[in-house]
């Protein structure tokens, strides 16, 4: 005997409980209308500091921030957890690079904890692990794919950032989760990061708060950035 399903009228499946904000996307001029810009113009240095809480000695020419190299990182003032991040990027002429450290190569530190890398990695004609170049999450994934532009070409990174989870005992009950477009293409697809970032030895989770900073890192390269907003999740 066949069995039918019961019927169900339409509205027992809609949902009215609630409403959806309005959003106002972004354009090539504008952050979305919900989000925390956190650089378009000098005035926007302000919420940013050095780790040591001194002012930023980046330098700022219009609408862009360039790294001046041995002047340290900078941390966003502000705080944050699970954010969706659009940052831009350009690497710099390659002849002001020395070896292959300082080939564009800089980072953004979700929580100043975990690394998504920026580095000079158009059509790999700068070696490095591939766990290093851009759109690595730094010494843990590489990217699906490399789809770096030259170098002084502004490139995009769209990122979605889960903040990790601890258990009242401290111990680790969620990790950070990542994913990213770079200039249109998905190259981290959900990927559950191991830990912080470290350079040698493997990445462990240490429990800590709920919300920190984001860092942008100096590595001797005059990477440049623009128009940086983020929405909080």
């Amino acid at each position: 005997m066949a069995v039918f399903a019961q019927e169900v009228k339409p509205e027992a499946t809609e949902d009215w409980s609630h409403q959806p904000p309005v959003v106002t996307p972004a354009d090539k001029r504008h952050a979305p209308s919900d989000a925390i810009v956190l650089f378009s113009t000098a005035q926007d240095l302000n919420k940013w500091e050095h780790p040591d809480s001194s002012a930023v000695k980046w330098a700022v020419n219009g609408n862009e921030l360039t790294i001046v190299p041995k002047a340290k990182d900078i941390r966003t003032k502000q705080a944050f957890g699970s954010i969706q991040l659009h940052i831009e990027w350009k690497t710099p002429d390659p002849k002001e690079n020395k070896g292959r450290n300082n080939m564009g190569n800089s980072g953004v530190l979700f929580m100043g904890l975990y690394e998504l890398q920026i580095y000079e990695s158009y059509q790999y004609r700068e070696r490095i692990y591939y766990n290093g170049q851009a759109g690595s999450i730094y010494k843990q994934y590489a990217p699906l794919a490399n789809a770096s532009l030259p170098p002084q070409t502004w490139q995009t990174f769209d990122v979605v950032f889960e903040a990790p989870e601890f258990n009242a005992d401290q111990s680790l009950k969620t990790p950070a989760y990542i994913t990213v477009f770079q200039n249109g293409i998905l190259i981290q697809n959900h990927v559950a990061i191991k830990g912080p970032m470290v350079y040698a030895g493997y990445p462990r989770y240490v429990c800590h708060a709920a919300k920190l900073p984001l860092l942008l890192q100096e590595h001797g390269s005059k990477v440049s950035f623009r128009n940086i907003w983020v929405r909080e999740l």
